[in-house]
């Protein structure tokens, strides 16, 4: 954009979609708005962009160049270490996927990759076929917070397992 970058500061305006009647555990759980303005600050944002006519409704060929420089850039592609850790962190925090909720989308939608090993672990709704939110398997073999039992402070000062 070189010479036609602004040179005066830029705002840019989001919105956050409210799913409360269908995401949050079929609209039991409803969202909490007490901690809005939802405020999101960069520092060394770096833009990489082209030239559009804003009347134009096709791409305009202005683009071709920057996009095909986007594509071979480091950043267009994931390498096989960061592949695995993103399959890690989904297999031991996402517990609802709508990619798999087959009820809603009986076709997923165009976004979706599905796979196979982890259609399986959820249901027809979406959900998690078992409990595994935040932190995988430790909630399913018994070490999570409600399986400690309870204990008592003998008059010696020592912790004894009722």
């Amino acid at each position: 954009m070189a010479g036609d970058y602004p040179s005066k500061p830029m705002s840019l305006y989001a919105t956050i979609w409210d799913a409360s009647t269908w995401a949050t555990n079929g609209g039991k759980e409803k969202v909490d708005y007490k901690y809005e303005p939802f405020v999101s600050e960069f520092t060394n944002l770096v833009l990489e962009g082209c030239i559009v006519d804003p009347i134009e409704q096709i791409s305009s060929t202005n683009c071709t160049d920057r996009i095909a420089s986007l594509l071979a850039k480091k950043y267009s592609t994931i390498t096989p270490e960061g592949r695995k850790s993103m399959k890690r962190f989904r297999e031991m925090f996402m517990y609802y996927s709508s990619c798999y909720h087959n009820v809603r989308y009986p076709i997923p939608p165009p976004e979706c990759v599905v796979v196979a090993s982890e259609r399986e672990m959820f249901q027809n709704g979406g959900r998690l076929r078992e409990k595994m939110k935040f932190g995988g398997s430790h909630w399913r073999n018994g070490h999570g917070w409600r399986s400690r039992r309870p204990r008592k402070v003998e008059a010696t000062g020592h912790v004894a397992a009722m």
